[in-house]
């Protein structure tokens, strides 16, 4: 056994839960996710600490009362956005108003009221052209409030006295006191270089050099099980040809297995770790109208890219990676500060990852066959969705269409979707969608 070598039989569901928190969980508090967390972390700290160096290239970091996974990223995902209480994901402004208030709260002493935060955010926003923080108008209040709330729910600001939602209706009205959890506020902000030597962010990202073959194939062993756990599905075409060698590997999925307590799943076209402990953020299938309608039209997208009876379906190029890549890359540095001279070393691009053998070309759904696939699933499960999705079909169809992106099932393109092999899962699924009154 590589992993969980010093972990007794009896303790090792422990230890995966451990691990799985960890890895859903990042950053890990006395509050957050909830007060039983950092006690199970804890409990195993010098072999997680270990495991998860070897295993994954993580690195972890226990301080006071705070737990800090430091993950090394291989790409840009964005389908992980930092969410509201409400779920709305964060947009750049929230995103600034929170790096403005991790750097007034390291600045700060044990305790803050809510105005202080407030006005030393305004003053650093207000500095920053095209940003500016107004208290008094709405939409600047409600961004704030965001980036404080998500803050507050993972236990770096812990309300002490007073209450934040008269300030956040009216900031003339009320007023709330927070304790300062400083080892949360430095755990939280560690990255890996100054980012005032960053020409890019892909500097970030891991661009480690080996110098041997051992060390190549370590690197690349680390970057299958990263990929694994990180992906909803892992399709060998966008992988490296090592990391794919990895996933096609016998060690995977028992090393996975011991450190997770998950099996791993192998196809032809790709592998996934399969969810049967509930560690993941979001499941797919998942419950909610958005969930139904995005397995709803899984299936319908199966049953048309199969059907012998029926018309093929078009095919097109898959996007590059590379392609992708780089334009998530130009939209974050798109936010790099202008005029400041940067110091460092040349970024070299982020390198692509894919099939060199040939061009990959997959099934085209169109946007009108998503529409009328929508509408049909309204007319025959119409009491399974309510008043709101009936009135706005684009909606639902935009949402769910963004689940089967998020998960890898579809590929979205200009015009549709391209079917990814996921979808050949549901292939003569029969769905069963829970009814409810409509009106």
């Amino acid at each position: 056994m590589r992993f969980a070598a010093e972990v007794s039989d009896l303790e090792l569901a422990d230890y995966q839960r451990a691990v799985r928190l960890l890895l859903r969980h990042p950053m890990i508090t006395a509050t957050f996710p909830d007060e039983k967390a950092l006690p199970r972390v804890r409990r195993f700290a010098a072999e997680l600490r270990r495991d998860l160096s070897e295993a994954f290239g993580y690195r972890l970091e226990l301080h006071g009362a705070t737990a800090r996974l430091a993950r090394t990223a291989d790409r840009l995902d964005p389908d992980r956005p930092a969410l509201s209480r409400t779920g709305r994901p964060f947009d750049r402004r929230r995103y600034a108003y929170l790096s403005l208030c991790l750097a007034t709260l390291g600045r700060a002493g044990i305790q803050i009221t809510l105005s202080e935060l407030a006005d030393a955010v305004a003053g650093d926003a207000n500095r920053i052209t095209g940003l500016g923080l107004d208290p008094d108008a709405g939409a600047d209040r409600r961004a704030f409030v965001d980036a404080v709330a998500w803050l507050e729910e993972r236990g770096v600001l812990r309300l002490a006295d007073g209450s934040s939602t008269a300030w956040a209706s009216d900031p003339g009205s009320g007023e709330a006191l927070y304790d300062v959890a400083r080892d949360a506020v430095f755990a939280l902000f560690r990255p890996p270089r100054v980012l005032q030597h960053l020409e890019s962010v892909t500097a970030l990202l891991d661009r480690s050099l080996t110098s041997s073959g051992n060390a190549e194939r370590r690197a690349a062993a680390q970057a299958a099980r990263r990929t694994a756990v990180e992906r909803p599905v892992v399709y060998f075409d966008d992988v490296s040809a090592e990391v794919g060698n990895h996933l096609r590997g016998q060690a995977l999925p028992a090393d996975l297995y011991r450190l997770t307590g998950l099996r791993l799943e192998r196809r032809a076209e790709g592998v996934l770790l399969v969810d049967t402990a509930g560690w993941s953020a979001e499941r797919f299938p998942g419950a909610g109208s958005v969930a139904q309608a995005a397995v709803l039209l899984a299936v319908a997208i199966a049953e048309r890219v199969s059907d012998p009876d029926g018309r093929r379906a078009r095919r097109m190029p898959m996007p590059d990676p590379a392609d992708t890549q780089a334009a998530l890359v130009a939209l974050v540095d798109a936010g790099l500060p202008a005029g400041i001279p940067m110091i460092g070393d040349e970024v070299e691009p982020v390198e692509a990852a894919g099939d060199e053998s040939g061009e990959r070309r997959l099934p085209l759904l169109t946007d009108s066959f998503l529409r009328e696939a929508t509408a049909d699933i309204l007319r025959t499960y119409g009491s399974a969705f309510g008043a709101t999705w009936h009135a706005d079909p684009e909606r639902l169809r935009r949402e769910a269409v963004s689940l089967l992106v998020r998960f890898d099932a579809v590929t979205a393109v200009p015009g549709g979707v391209l079917a990814r092999p996921l979808i050949g899962r549901y292939r003569g699924t029969t769905a069963q969608v829970k009814q409810r009154t409509l009106f």
